[in-house]
């Protein structure tokens, strides 16, 4: 690879991050001249990239968005990352956005430069990734929920509930959260005046106003953290300490909500929200380690029920001899 071209792969991955530069700062950074850096910008432009420049005092240069894509610079790992991505995405559902992933899965790899190539090409041959029980999802209203929050602007829509039943609902969009394998869109309800979160799989119908809002303050650290709190109300907070590495019970417990904090090498504290405390129970039996319960006093007392039923059912009767 000349120099030049080095060059100017390098100033294409200053430019993607999305940020505005100067020329001197461009220069400084590409170890040229600013003379040098506004020649390379006339190339980027004649291949396709809409780069965008403010003159004089305070001036910069930006990468804007244009009418077509044009061809994207990825590093080694970043190429790699997007293969092993796709691949993940793509194995979700075989509609919708996995059904996209899948498309341009099976295209990045001829994109790639002869030396990245034959790595992309070995990772999805030999990338298996198991196919797991999700909603298929449309990337058109992803994409179109997405903007109508960056515009901020009302959204209507029709809604099916868990029980069936569909209702038209007006929102002001706020965040997407992915979640448990399922798409959530966090929004203030203009009808019920109070925040929700909607299932996005169950959005059908979807309209988008043109009219704008003014946001609000989001009810939680993150649209996240709110999703969480709403989710796991309505179950029980259990506190136990494990007698084994937190490694293990992340990986014992990885589907489930929970928080893992290691005490020490070989002990752990798990704070969980359950349904059942009998489900938990079952789970870290499985681990094969001894477990204290700190908390609340139902689940102690349920665990000494279980405990005098499992005694009953296994009496000790001496050696079995029926054999």
């Amino acid at each position: 690879m000349s120099d030049a071209t080095r060059r100017m792969l390098e100033l294409l991955a200053h430019l993607q991050t999305g940020r505005r530069f100067g020329g001197t700062e461009l220069a400084e950074r590409l170890g040229t001249s600013p003379r040098t850096v506004r020649r390379d910008i006339e190339r980027l432009r004649d291949y396709g990239y809409p780069v965008s420049t403010q003159p004089g005092p305070g001036g910069f240069y930006r990468l804007s968005a244009g009418p077509t894509l044009p061809p994207m610079v990825f590093d080694d790992d970043e190429a790699i990352a997007t293969v092993v991505a796709l691949g993940m995405l793509a194995a979700t559902e075989t509609s919708g956005i996995g059904g996209a992933a899948d498309r341009a899965f099976g295209k990045i790899d001829q994109l790639l430069p002869k030396r990245l190539r034959a790595r992309a090409i070995a990772l999805r041959t030999t990338l298996e990734t198991e196919a797991p029980s999700a909603p298929p999802i449309d990337a058109e209203v992803l994409a179109r929920l997405a903007a109508a929050a960056a515009r901020h602007e009302y959204v209507s829509f029709a809604y099916t509930s868990r029980g069936g039943e569909t209702a038209r609902r007006r929102v002001e969009p706020y965040r997407q959260v992915y979640r448990h394998l399922r798409w959530y869109l966090l929004a203030f309800d203009r009808d019920r005046d109070d925040w929700r979160t909607f299932r996005i799989d169950r959005i059908g119908e979807l309209s988008i106003s043109g009219t704008t809002f003014v946001p609000r303050p989001l009810p939680a650290e993150s649209a996240a953290a709110y999703l969480h709190s709403e989710q796991t109300a309505p179950r029980h907070r259990a506190v136990v300490v494990v007698d084994a590495p937190a490694e293990a019970v992340v990986d014992a417990l990885k589907f489930q909500e929970c928080v893992v904090e290691p005490l020490d090498p070989g002990r752990c504290s798990v704070t969980t929200w359950v349904d059942s405390f009998e489900w938990l129970i079952l789970n870290l039996l499985f681990l094969d380690a001894d477990f204290v319960i700190e908390r609340p006093v139902a689940f102690r007392e349920r665990a000494r029920i279980l405990a005098a039923r499992l005694r009953h059912a296994a009496p000790d009767r001496g050696p079995d001899t029926s054999g």
